[in-house]
């Protein structure tokens, strides 16, 4: 649930949360996040592995290209 933008509003609903009228719902994987989650669980630990060395490469590839 996305908090509210109005001061006012965003106040009573900081209130609602300490006092137990509502409930913060539990944080779920959502639109891209939920895809992401079941393209890892559907690749093997080797693949999941190639893919993380890659970027890391990728990654320090860059760093030390430009001298730190």
């Amino acid at each position: 649930m996305k908090r509210p933008r109005d001061i006012n509003q965003h106040a009573k609903h900081t209130v609602d949360l300490a006092t137990g009228l509502i409930e913060e719902p539990d944080a779920e994987p959502q639109g891209p996040q939920l895809r992401g989650v079941a393209r890892a669980n559907a690749l093997s630990p080797q693949r999941r592995s190639e893919i993380a060395r890659k970027a890391a490469a990728a990654r320090w590839g860059k760093r030390t290209a430009a001298g730190g």
